[in-house]
């Protein structure tokens, strides 16, 4: 029974293992690479951060072609016709991508007239006094008497 739980924990591994072997500047390319490539699975990670099944192929992808002698930009636009310019965390600007990067700097534009306009409203605006009911207030001052201070009570006491 162990050494059916190894071979099935050996061939785990050599099926994980990576079917060519980069070594120095490769090595290297091949990080770069994976690190600018978007995981389409989980869309918030590269393919160097993800374990989605995808991920793997797609670096496997990754490490074949630099083990063929393609440049970085070659890779790129392999994965690019083959995935859309979703695989990359930098889209390159086109027409299909120009609201990617045009829109934040938009948006910005028109929160900004937003406030200005609101600043513009507020300070040209009346400034409106309350309005005061003067019969009212005089009602109310009339109502109220005077109450006679501890000092009249103790003088009034002192007549009596």
């Amino acid at each position: 029974m162990r050494a059916l739980l190894f071979f099935v924990l050996l061939l785990g591994v050599v099926a994980n293992a990576p079917a060519v072997d980069l070594e120095g500047e490769q090595l290297a390319r091949y990080h770069d690479l994976n690190a600018e490539l978007r995981c389409l699975i989980c869309q918030n990670r590269s393919i160097a951060e993800s374990d989605a099944p995808l991920a793997q192929d797609l670096r496997a992808i990754v490490e074949r072609q630099i083990a063929a002698g393609r440049s970085d930009g070659e890779i790129k636009q392999y994965l690019v016709d083959r995935y859309g310019d979703w695989v990359l965390y930098d889209p390159p600007l086109n027409s299909g991508t120009l609201i990617l990067w045009a829109g934040p700097f938009v948006l910005l534009a028109v929160g900004l007239l937003v406030v200005v306009l609101m600043m513009r409203r507020r300070r040209s605006a009346p400034v409106s006094e309350p309005s005061l009911d003067r019969d009212r207030l005089a009602r109310l001052l009339d109502d109220e008497k005077p109450r006679p201070s501890s000092d009249d009570d103790d003088s009034s006491r002192e007549r009596s």
